[in-house]
């Protein structure tokens, strides 16, 4: 087993529905620290919403330091634009920057078909948020494994 207590997590989130995205940071942390990152080794960055995203990525990226960076949000439709220029926008510029800067990012934005903000579905969604921050711990502890396992096999040529 590997030992993450060194490895440094930047976890970027949006701030709309932020009641129910920090059910994902907190159970990601959680895992996170289970799996041995410390928790003085996680970086939180606030931003406004998922638009701004993408530059705190490539910021945070650029700098060296972290082992791989977590983005989270829940974009949902407003009824101004579609949810879905947003969504695809993110991820090709998020699979921009980790490409260039060769620090992972693990994408926990989340973009339902479908949201409305009664009880009951609001229930389902930090459930399901809940679920998917231990998704992307684990998500963050196979990658920075692979990235080490490549570091391994590359010093053997």
């Amino acid at each position: 087993m590997n030992d993450f207590q060194h490895e440094k997590v930047c976890f970027i989130q949006a701030s709309w529905h932020k009641n129910i995205v920090n059910n994902l940071r907190e159970s990601c942390f959680e895992a996170l620290k289970d799996s041995g990152i410390r928790e003085n080794n996680i970086d939180t960055v606030n931003v406004p919403g998922a638009l701004e995203i993408p530059l705190q990525a490539k910021l945070r990226a650029e700098t060296g330091k972290y082992s791989i960076i977590i983005v989270t949000g829940l974009i949902v439709d407003g009824g101004i634009y579609r949810h879905e220029f947003v969504a695809d926008a993110i991820i090709k510029a998020i699979m921009d920057i980790q490409l260039e800067t060769r620090v992972p990012i693990i994408h926990s934005i989340m973009t339902p078909v479908t949201f409305h903000e009664s009880g009951e579905h609001e229930a389902f969604f930090l459930n399901h948020f809940k679920q998917k921050g231990k998704e992307a711990a684990n998500a963050c502890i196979e990658t920075i494994t692979n990235c080490h396992n490549i570091e391994s096999v590359a010093s053997l040529l």
